[in-house]
């Protein structure tokens, strides 16, 4: 199996499937997530798709998620 570092390109992923929230806006202004082979997840800016995606483990992307769904971070956003 490939060892997939922090900051790979986005490209060089191959075979995964990108997806985005149905949340996201019509300007492209959102992530995109993809699993990975291990397990992992991977996470792209949608504006540049072949730029870097950060890798997570599966721990980590369901601890962020879990912190969402918590509202850990909605001072982050803007609710107007």
């Amino acid at each position: 199996m490939q060892q997939v570092d922090n900051g790979v390109q986005a490209a060089r992923l191959e075979g995964v499937v990108w997806r985005k929230s149905r949340r996201s806006n019509p300007s492209g202004n959102c992530v995109e997530l993809a699993l990975l082979p291990d397990g992992g997840v991977a996470m792209r800016n949608s504006r540049h798709p072949a730029g870097p995606a950060l890798i997570y483990t599966d721990a980590e992307i369901a601890a962020f998620i879990l912190g969402a769904k918590d509202g850990d971070f909605d001072d982050l956003v803007d609710s107007n």
